[in-house]
């Protein structure tokens, strides 16, 4: 199996675009390749797109890198990351302070329960950091005193608001464009770290905007059933994937009122089987034991041999609606419910949604 290729976040890349502009500004001269320090002590070295003066003037720089994803299937993958950078006059005799503001295609806070204070451009914690130690790089060998001067930079990224559109930034309040981000600069491909740092940045935005019940989804069709059944506010909608066990417990540590969980069949007779991670990675569903379980949530008296050979979850479900036994569909609901409660002690209501998205049963 090919091991799959790392990349880089778009904080680490700014921060190279952000080093080779102040360079070429103080340096008056072309920058190929940059090296930054990044988080854990280790130095890596990008290629920059290209340098230049912003609208043929002399007084701001600007560079931009293209971001490589590695094999991860980043929407930001290949978009081109740019720092402007320019030097204002201030009133100091200390070492030229730095300021790091956000461009056209990054975006703003507007919601409380993030990183970042409402009305700030989303740049997160860590890029900041890598930003402004790469910049200070390059002012620590620049060729004249810069005491009295302040230099500002502007990240910004020309396709952001297109490709914000892609990605879950209107519902966590950040609007008109990308956020900046990245806690090591390096992209592990199809980590858990994006998608659980996603889910968490979501309950703290819900949590912080007063919502008390919040709705797991396992995809955007149950979650979409949801949404067209209740009158949920977006901030209470939280794509958790297959992280089953870990949202009930972030939730649970948040405080919540009510869980509201939608999924499929598949992952519901997962959850029946309490099977903490519901992705077929960490096994597919035994159809044999799902039967087994099936057996034991029917009564005694009830026959269900007619569901020996199924060879999927989907199966196993129409042959149950075909045979009729809405009631056995029904407990294995609430044997899901029971595992879930178990795990967070947060009262859990359960919607299991069919494959049109539509809300078949809610326990």
């Amino acid at each position: 199996m090919k091991r799959l290729r790392s990349g880089f976040t778009t904080g680490a890349c700014a921060a190279a675009a952000a080093k080779g502009a102040t360079v070429f500004l103080l340096g008056r001269h072309a920058v190929g390749h940059v090296d930054i320090p990044f988080p854990d002590g280790s130095r890596v070295n990008f290629k920059l797109a290209g340098c230049g003066w912003l609208e043929g003037e002399n007084a701001t720089a600007f560079c931009s890198v293209i971001k490589d994803a590695g094999d991860d299937p980043d929407v930001t993958n290949k978009a081109e990351i740019v720092a402007l950078v320019s030097l204002e006059s201030r009133v100091s005799t200390d070492v030229a302070d730095v300021q790091i503001i956000g461009g056209k295609g990054v975006g703003i806070v507007t919601k409380p329960g993030l990183a970042l204070p409402v009305g700030a451009p989303a740049i997160n914690p860590v890029p900041l950091m890598m930003i402004e130690q790469a910049v200070r790089e390059a002012l620590h060998n620049a060729p004249e005193d810069l005491s009295a001067q302040k230099l500002v930079v502007t990240i910004s990224v020309p396709r952001g608001e297109e490709l914000a559109k892609k990605t879950l930034n209107k519902r966590l309040g950040i609007l008109g464009g990308l956020s900046i981000l990245g806690t090591t600069g390096v992209v592990v491909p199809v980590s858990a770290e994006a998608w659980t740092a996603t889910i968490t940045a979501s309950m703290d935005v819900a949590r912080e905007c007063g919502v008390r019940d919040i709705v797991l989804s396992t995809g955007r069709t149950s979650e979409r059933a949801v949404e067209e059944h209740y009158n949920f506010p977006e901030e209470a909608l939280i794509m958790m994937g297959d992280y089953l066990e870990f949202s009930l417990k972030a939730a649970a540590e948040r405080g919540f009122r009510k869980i509201h969980l939608a999924g499929m069949w598949a992952k519901l007779l997962k959850g029946a089987l309490r099977t903490p991670q519901t992705h077929v990675r960490h096994g597919a569903l035994d159809v044999e034991k799902g039967i087994s379980l099936l057996q034991q949530l029917a009564k005694t008296n009830v026959e269900i041999q007619y569901l020996q050979g199924s060879n999927t979850a989907r199966e196993i479900y129409e042959r149950l609606k075909n045979n009729g036994d809405n009631e056995l569909i029904r407990k294995v609901c609430q044997a899901a419910k029971d595992y879930y409660q178990d795990i967070c002690g947060v009262p859990v209501e359960v919607h299991l949604v069919s494959t049109s998205g539509k809300i078949v049963e809610s326990v």
